[in-house]
């Protein structure tokens, strides 16, 4: 029997909003595969009332979208008891037959309707908002045993016409749940209740080239080592992840290839490009598309917009934070597919930089973990990176992370991926010594600088070790 793995707050949310006795309209989304069905399902087993899938845009190859469309949701109305034996002659008349249908349903029972991967239904000039809207308004609002789930992977599409939409679903959702990927603690959960037995090394290395995907994670099969999942998955001939880069996006985004021109331009440079720079570099008009695009992307979980250290709200950044996107852009991408190319090249000076900058992106993702483990994770603080460049009579500097603390102390974090615990030479301590007198410049006088190391195993003791105030462990990215 499946075992949901971790999501204790939504499957909490879901089940405390079946219990109320008044209507529930509740969005569920977040980046393909997350787990988002799964964690619906497990949730109700088999109490829906209703529930359809909307066909992928893929695989219909944009022929007669809406007419399959409407065939699919009849087929699912014959399912739970529907007569009818033609397709709606709209999505108006769709939605009447969903509300005859659920009328015959017990009055005193919870009924539960899931439809998912409902972007996927607003075909274009389908007027399928409209019709949902009217649905919802003019009956099913009124009725206090429906518990309506709206879920899709297109988090764009689910915030503009059903969380922030202007028009008739203004306030009318009573929940949203925003599925994020796993954290290398429920990855580690996930892969034991599989089976996979992996050192916490190469989970984490797993996850710099799937992130926290349960879909990805469970592709990972018991006695194989990192290297031939990874082998497997995406370098293998007819590799399981082969074509996902493309399917990923074109399953989400309307306008795929600009989704993806954005996203490369992103994986060009590790702390991002501000808006103005994307439009430079893609060449992407300036107004309400690409604003549209980047809060999408951000509602997915591919980037996160942040304000770089030293920088006010003026200046701000976008950054690509999915892993699966960093590790298919910078090694899978226009790699000849090579039976056994991951294991063949582990020690490779290329592999070795990648595995730098990927550590770092996932001590980025938790910083939450890190700040725990310095015993400030309910401090309010500010996290990002900073970067200054140098000229000729100025050194220029780079930090990974910097937590600027509302208790006046601002940790300054170096991230190191290292077989072994980590040992600091004098040429190094020199560079620490001089990016805190760098940073001095641009914090209060009242603020404690404290060098921070985050590194795989730990720091080896020398002379020179002193230097860090902290040091944080892969365990504790695991806590």
């Amino acid at each position: 029997m499946a075992r949901i793995i971790g999501r204790k707050k939504e499957t909490e949310e879901l089940i405390r909003l079946y219990n109320r006795v008044e209507a529930q309209l509740v969005t569920v989304h977040g980046r393909r595969r997350v787990g988002k069905t799964f964690l619906i399902r497990e949730t109700f087993k088999d109490r829906f009332a209703f529930h359809h899938t909307g066909l992928s845009p893929i695989e219909l190859k944009g022929n007669n979208l809406l007419d399959a469309q409407l065939k699919a949701f009849l087929s699912s109305l014959n399912e739970y008891g529907d007569k009818h034996d033609t397709r709606p002659a709209d999505w108006v008349e769709a939605f009447k037959w969903l509300k005859e249908l659920l009328c015959t349903k017990p009055r005193n029972e919870r009924q539960v309707v899931f439809i998912d991967e409902m972007p996927w239904l607003d075909t274009p000039r389908s007027n399928f908002v409209t019709a949902f809207e009217h649905f919802w308004n003019s009956w099913a609002s009124g009725q206090d045993n429906i518990m309506l789930i709206a879920c899709g992977s297109a988090s764009g599409w689910i915030q503009d016409h059903l969380i922030d939409s202007p028009g008739g679903f203004y306030g009318r959702s009573n929940s949203n749940i925003h599925l994020s990927p796993f954290t290398l603690n429920e990855t580690e959960q996930l892969l034991s209740y599989n089976d996979v037995q992996l050192s916490r090394y190469d989970i984490a290395e797993l996850y710099m080239a799937v992130g926290g995907i349960p879909y990805y994670l469970n592709l990972a099969v018991p006695g194989d080592s990192v290297a031939q999942t990874i082998d497997r998955l995406f370098f293998a001939r007819k590799s399981k992840l082969s074509d996902e880069f493309n399917r990923l996006f074109n399953s989400i985004f309307v306008k795929a290839e600009t989704s993806k021109e954005v996203i490369r331009v992103l994986a060009s440079r590790h702390a991002g490009f501000s808006r103005d720079e994307i439009l430079q570099k893609t060449g992407i008009s300036p107004g309400k598309e690409i604003s549209r695009l980047l809060r999408a992307l951000e509602a997915a979980d591919f980037i996160e917009l942040y304000q770089p250290f030293g920088n006010d709200k003026r200046h701000l950044c976008y950054r690509l934070i999915d892993p699966f996107c960093w590790f298919w852009l910078q090694q899978v991408e226009g790699k000849m597919r090579e039976e056994h190319y991951w294991q063949n090249h582990q020690n490779q000076p290329g592999l070795n930089s990648w595995r730098g900058i990927a550590f770092e992106e996932i001590c980025l993702l938790h910083s939450y973990q890190i700040k725990s483990a310095l015993g400030v994770g309910q401090v309010a603080s500010n996290q990002s990176n900073w970067s200054i460049s140098g000229d000729e009579g100025t050194k220029g500097h780079q930090v990974d992370l910097i937590i600027d603390r509302a208790d006046r102390v601002v940790n300054m974090c170096e991230m190191k991926c290292y077989n072994d615990d980590f040992e600091v030479s004098s040429d190094y301590a020199r560079t620490i010594r001089s990016r805190m007198n760098a940073i001095k410049e641009h914090v209060s006088r009242r603020a404690s600088i404290q060098p921070t190391l985050v590194t795989t195993f730990g720091l080896k003791a020398g002379p020179n070790a002193g230097v860090f105030a902290n040091t944080i462990t892969l365990d504790d990215l695991f806590e």
